[in-house]
């Protein structure tokens, strides 16, 4: 996928978000293997309220299981 592509769709609705995912995609993607990069495409796909509960650890309502 075009890094350009990525970069806005790091761009999220929490300041909290944007950080983690930009700092992912700057510093590792693009030495990242395959498996990996397309791992983090599925990952910018999910709603940022299943994002944040993944990067904070807390459990996801039985009604949304996303991941």
């Amino acid at each position: 996928m075009e890094l350009a592509k990525l970069k806005w769709q790091c761009r999220r609705g929490s300041l909290e978000l944007d950080l983690l995912l930009q700092h992912y995609l700057d510093t590792a993607y693009l030495q990242a293997n395959p498996e990996e990069q397309a791992r983090f495409v599925a990952l910018l796909q999910l709603e940022d309220e299943v994002l944040l509960a993944v990067f904070t650890n807390q459990r996801l309502s039985a009604d949304n299981p996303q991941l």
